[in-house]
């Protein structure tokens, strides 16, 4: 990376010189409406400064003057208190998110430092300015400009200067997880143009949502990090920020407060009307879910994101949830759920051969384990887009076609004339017709009995072992396990502490784990640690299949740089198309919202996130739970 790298880009209000004068005796008026003609033409090859960005330039849903979010009540009370359970499993051992090492605490990001631009709750991908009060987009999307706004301070009272952006940019470059240095790996140089302006110039054929990534960026403190140990997340000290609330307590590893800045300067800005009620926020960290499950229901702590069905539909049944004083419900209808599945470690010779993996998928039967364990309230995940437009559930139409005619003979034959659908069962339970499927493909990857197994010409048997730190997951494994048994695949179970799993995953020390991929309607960058070669042993990358695979390559750079949302869509279809049949994954289920339970004392706006659980639009209503008939009337009785 160069910074201030190259020639300036040309600002809209600079003059664009007059060609030079000659000694013709015509009149210089053509040549000074061509000039006049150029500077208009450059006035309009590219957005002027704007309040908001899209990924394909299209109009935000809120206007440069709009008052705050819909999906915020923008006269929610302030004060009171909420505790939540931890995003992640065990302790954290450091502040801060932006390191790969260890676990840090993700909530820093957004309440501790403010991005430049926040993202909008209810669309698809747009953000509109925070820290930067005006953003520019250059000709052909060439740089992106960022407009600090003057009012912008840290919690000292010190400004936030361009200087500051720059500095946390090149930190997170140097210094910080895989994931910055993937996201921002076309990014040319930034050029400090004034104390509060600065310039991010990029590589040509970069992603379009580069822009937008940029713009999320947190913003810290140059002055407040000269001497403290970014590399080492900043251990169990109390940075200082430029969001809306300060670290308090730090109880080490086990929990971590907010107490919320009342003096914060965005406070009554239109992106923040609404937002951050609570004056004290308190994370707690478990070792274990199920004991985080049995804190919650022992009035412990008041929040719970929950990612086990099997919990959210049984877990919690009692007094408590039946008179209403615990909610449960699926928020955020609309965001695209995590794509959860069983991976497999390509690095491991027993899944080599596609057919192999297709086999073991065909054994996971997902419609007994959702009758008898979760009441049939999950949903097949068939995609790694579901429940998106970015899912391939069609044949590939003309345009998918081109993207994936250079890749015929290097992807599966079946990618181009069938739409892929997981295995079906009745859910009985016996899958018999499954079980013989599976014989087939296994004996014909060169798998053949031998007394109660399967061996391969060296003798040696069919065997894998899943690596799991969950308890839960457990029922999910053993009725699998027990499908393979009788076809002769031997499923070993290997439980062991989040520490240790984070460890050997990191290590890609497995066979067989469970993940998760984040979708968003507008995927970018983040897809080359899923996927993508190079990130295939970086311990700090989600690419859990140790997938190395060209044509996938070539399709994410296709789909990250594509320039229209048509493109875009060609790609991701065209993409999904391909792992789904090249069986790198048993996809699992998803749930039709973000499964969350909560003691009932808190007031949600009338109109939800439609793309979030929206955790940050809430407030307090009373300090104990109430039952419905009491929230009723405490409603009720609301101004």
């Amino acid at each position: 990376m160069v910074v201030g790298a190259g020639l300036p880009a040309k600002r809209p209000d600079q003059a664009t010189a007059l060609p030079e004068r000659t000694h013709s005796r015509a009149s210089p008026l053509p040549q000074v409406v061509c000039a006049v003609l150029l500077l208009c033409m450059a006035c309009l090859a590219h957005a002027a400064p704007t309040h908001a960005l899209t990924v394909y330039s299209e109009a935000p849903r809120y206007p440069a003057n709009f008052r705050h979010f819909d999906y915020v009540n923008p006269d929610a009370p302030k004060g009171g208190t909420l505790r939540r359970s931890a995003m992640e499993i065990g302790q954290f051992d450091h502040v801060l998110p932006y390191i790969d090492k260890g676990t840090g605490v993700s909530q820093v990001d957004g309440w501790l430092y403010a991005p430049l631009a926040l993202r909008s709750l209810d669309e698809p991908y747009t953000v509109y300015g925070l820290i930067a009060q005006r953003m520019e987009r250059g000709p052909d999307d060439a740089w992106l400009r960022f407009y600090l706004d003057p009012r912008a301070t840290f919690a000292d009272g010190k400004p936030v200067r361009a200087e500051d952006v720059r500095f946390t940019y090149d930190l997170l470059m140097s210094k910080g997880s895989l994931k910055f240095r993937t996201q921002f790996a076309d990014v040319a140089g930034v050029t400090i143009e004034a104390p509060r302006q600065l310039r991010f110039d990029f590589k040509p054929g970069h992603g379009r949502t580069l822009a937008l990534e940029l713009a999320s960026l947190p913003v810290l403190p140059e002055h407040d990090w000269q001497q403290r140990d970014f590399a080492s997340g900043a251990g169990f000290d109390k940075p200082l920020g430029s969001g809306p609330y300060r670290i308090g307590r730090i109880d080490n590893g086990r929990s971590i407060t907010f107490e919320r800045d009342p003096s914060w300067w965005a406070r009554d800005l239109p992106v923040a009307r609404g937002l951050y009620n609570f004056a004290r926020l308190r994370i707690e960290y478990f070792g274990d879910t199920e004991v985080a499950r049995q804190v919650l229901k022992g009035g412990g702590y008041d929040y719970n994101r929950e990612y086990s069905a099997t919990a959210y539909t049984l877990g919690y049944n009692g007094a408590a949830l039946d008179d209403g004083r615990l909610s449960r419900a699926h928020l955020g209808p609309a965001k695209p759920q995590i794509a959860q599945g069983f991976v497999f470690n390509l690095n491991k010779p027993q899944f080599k051969d596609r057919r192999v993996r297709q086999a073991l998928a065909l054994l996971w039967d997902f419609e007994w384990s959702n009758r008898q364990m979760m009441r049939n309230l999950y949903i097949r995940q068939q995609s790694l887009f579901s429940n998106t437009p970015l899912a391939a559930r069609a044949l590939p139409d003309p345009g998918e076609l081109k993207v994936l005619e250079p890749l015929r003979g290097q992807v599966p034959e079946q990618v181009f004339s069938q739409v892929f659908n997981a295995p079906v069962s009745d859910g009985s339970g016996i899958i018999r017709k499954q079980q013989l499927q599976a014989l087939a493909l296994l004996e014909a990857a060169g798998w053949q009995p031998q007394g109660d197994r399967l061996v391969n010409a060296a003798g040696e048997p069919l065997s894998f072992t899943f690596l799991n730190g969950q308890s839960g997951m457990e029922r999910l494994l053993l009725p699998w396990k027990r499908n393979l048994a009788q076809i002769g695949v031997e499923l070993n179970i290997r439980n062991i502490d989040a520490a240790q799993y984070v460890n050997r995953v990191m290590a890609r020390d497995y066979d067989m784990v469970v993940t998760g991929y984040p979708v968003t309607l507008s995927p970018g960058s983040e897809l080359y640690t899923y996927f993508g070669s190079a990130a295939a042993n970086d311990p700090g990358s989600n690419n859990l299949m140790v997938l190395k695979d060209p044509a996938v390559d070539h399709l994410l750079d296709g789909l990250v740089r594509a320039s229209t949302q048509a493109d875009m869509l060609h790609h991701a279809h065209a993409l999904d198309r391909v792992l789904q049949w090249n069986y790198y994954w048993i996809p699992n289920y998803y749930p039709p919202g973000s499964s969350t339970v909560w003691w009932n004392r808190f007031g949600l706006p009338k109109v939800q996130a439609a793309y979030d659980e929206g955790l940050d639009t809430w407030w307090e209503i009373s300090p104990t739970p109430l039952t419905r008939e009491q929230m009723a009337e405490r409603l009720g009785s609301a101004p």
